[in-house]
């Protein structure tokens, strides 16, 4: 089983605050069939708690009227999504070919010395997790890195020195 497939129970029930439950309400008729809500409310869910536990996988399968599977298999298949914890400050690298060819490695192996983690891994001050992924789609300004959503292009190793800095 993969890491990908192994969720996490908090056994605290999950329900969306009232910003996220009014844009679900909002995005909703959006759509054709409910069903269809399964990756925007993931995104909810991620937004609000910064990972997707599988109670609140169990709530997005209630609130829609589908299969919980469904949902388990949306959340799954889509690598953007945090199937556990992560730091305070979530570094995504672009691991593929433009930015490999630029220097991308270097980020990640200093990254490992900096901080001390490896892709997949969360530091143990629970500030930072760093993880390697699929095209970020910025391959003319490659390397890519992006910190909790916001992207970074042209990196280096000095930039990201700079970076972590305003950080911590």
């Amino acid at each position: 089983m993969s890491d990908r497939s192994q969720l996490i129970e908090t056994g605290t029930p999950f329900t969306f605050d009232a910003q996220r439950d009014a844009e679900f309400e909002r995005l909703v008729k959006r759509y054709p069939t409910r069903e269809s809500m399964i990756l925007p409310s993931l995104w909810l869910v991620q937004e609000q708690e910064g990972w997707i536990s599988a109670e609140a996988m169990a709530y997005i399968a209630d609130r829609i009227g589908t299969f919980a599977s469904k949902v388990f298999e949306a959340a799954t298949f889509y690598t953007m999504y945090n199937l556990r914890p992560m730091g305070k400050y979530h570094i995504c690298v672009c691991r593929t070919l433009s930015c490999y060819l630029l220097g991308k490695q270097e980020i990640v192996d200093f990254l490992n010395r900096e901080i001390g983690i490896k892709p997949g891994e969360v530091s143990s001050d629970k500030m930072f997790s760093l993880e390697e992924v699929e095209c970020l789609g910025h391959c003319g300004s490659a390397p890519v890195v992006q910190v909790n959503g916001e992207f970074y292009e042209n990196m280096d190793v000095e930039k990201l020195k700079e970076l972590l800095a305003t950080l911590n």
